[in-house]
C-alpha cells in the first residue's frame, strides 16, 4: 500500500534535487524554499543518486514507494492463496466454510480473498434477453393497470415543507388506477383513469380500448392480460371478446415480463406523466393525461420503433396489408 505525500508533490522533490546538485544550493535554503526540514532534502537527493539511468530519465525515483515491509515472513503463501481461491470457486462458500474445510483460520480466508479480488461473488449470469413482437397491428394487445395515489395539494417533494396539519393527516383522497392497452407491434397505447378496478370498470374500459383501436383500423386478434380475477373469472368480459371475435390470453403466473411492453409503458406513463409535471392536485394530473397520451401516440419517439412514434408504424403497416 502507498502512502501519498500530498504536501510535497514529486515535481517539488525534482526541484529539490535540481537546486542542489544542479545549481549548488545549500540544502538549508532549499528546504527554506520549500517549507520542509533539511533531513528531507538530504533523503530524496539520497534517493537519486542510488537511482539507476532508467529510474532518473523516467523519474520513478521521485515517486512515492509502497509502505510494504521488505519481509513479511507471516504472510500467507502464494500456494495457500491459491488453495483458497480453489474452494471458493468450486464450492462459492463464504470465509468461514471456507476456513473449516481447509482447517485454518478464516480471517486468513478473508484476507486471501481480498488480495485476490474474490472478496465478493461475480453476479450471477442472466439469460440471455429473448425480444418478441407481433408481425402486425392488433395481433396482440396487452393491458395491465396500475395504481397511482391521489393527492389534494401538492406534497413535500414539491413545496419542501414536510409539515402537515392535524386535518391533513386525517384527511384520506384514495387512489385511482390507470387503465391501459397497449398493441404490441406498434406501441399504440390507449389510457384511462378510473376510481376502481372493479369487473364493471374493466368492460367499460374494454369496450372503448376495442373502440379507440378501430378508429385507428386496428382488427383486435388477441388480448393479454395478468391473472388477475377482475380478468380471468369475468363471465362479462369473456362474452364481449367472443362478440368481437378476440381470443383472451393470460401470462404466466408471476411473470410480468411476458406482458413487458405494457409494463414499460406504464414506467413511461408514470415517469412522464404522473411525476414529469408539478400538479396543484391528482384532478389536475388526471385532466392533462389525454394531453399526454396524444402526445405519446402521435409526437414522441420510439427508439423500438427507429425514433418514430406509434402512429407512424399504425399507418405505413395498414397501408402495406390494404
Amino acid at each position: 500500500m502507498q502512502c501519498k505525500r500530498r504536501w510535497l508533490p514529486s515535481w517539488q522533490r525534482v526541484e529539490l534535487v535540481d537546486w542542489c546538485l544542479g545549481e549548488g544550493l545549500p540544502r538549508r535554503q532549499a528546504a527554506a524554499r520549500r517549507r520542509v526540514s533539511v533531513s528531507t532534502v538530504q533523503y530524496w537527493i539520497d534517493r537519486y543518486r542510488n537511482a539507476s539511468d532508467a529510474e532518473r530519465a523516467s523519474g520513478a525515483w521521485a515517486q512515492d514507494r509502497p509502505s510494504t515491509p521488505h519481509r513479511q515472513p507471516t504472510r500467507s503463501s502464494d500456494e495457500l492463496h491459491d488453495r483458497v481461491c480453489q474452494a471458493r470457486t468450486r464450492t462459492g462458500w463464504g470465509p468461514r466454510l471456507i476456513a473449516s474445510e481447509l482447517g485454518i483460520a478464516h480471517a486468513t480466508v478473508s484476507r486471501c480473498l481480498k488480495r485476490r479480488g474474490m472478496s465478493r461473488q461475480p453476479p450471477a449470469p442472466r439469460e440471455a434477453v429473448q425480444r418478441f413482437e407481433w408481425p402486425c397491428p392488433g395481433a396482440l394487445i396487452q393491458n395491465d393497470v396500475k395504481r397511482f395515489a391521489r393527492f389534494s395539494s401538492p406534497g413535500h417533494a414539491v413545496t419542501g415543507n414536510r409539515h402537515r396539519t392535524g386535518a391533513e393527516k386525517r384527511q384520506r383522497v384514495g387512489y385511482e388506477f390507470a387503465h391501459s392497452a397497449i398493441d404490441d407491434h406498434s406501441r399504440l397505447a390507449y389510457t384511462e383513469l378510473h376510481r376502481d378496478e372493479k369487473a364493471a370498470t374493466v368492460i367499460g374500459f374494454t369496450e372503448r380500448a376495442i373502440a379507440f383501436f378501430a378508429a385507428h383500423g386496428i382488427i383486435i386478434e388477441r388480448w393479454q392480460t395478468d391473472n388477475a380475477w377482475t380478468y380471468t373469472h369475468n363471465k362479462a368480459l369473456a362474452a364481449l371478446f367472443d362478440s368481437h371475435g378476440i381470443r383472451h390470453r393470460t401470462i404466466a403466473p408471476r411473470t410480468p415480463r411476458h406482458n413487458g411492453k405494457v409494463e414499460r409503458y406504464q414506467q413511461t406513463l408514470k415517469r412522464e406523466w404522473g411525476l414529469g409535471q408539478r400538479y396543484r392536485s391528482s384532478d389536475a394530473r388526471a385532466a392533462a393525461l389525454p394531453h399526454w397520451l396524444h402526445h405519446y401516440n402521435n409526437e414522441r419517439n420510439h427508439s423500438s420503433l427507429g425514433n418514430r412514434p406509434p402512429i407512424t408504424r399504425v399507418r405505413n403497416d395498414l397501408r402495406q396489408n390494404s
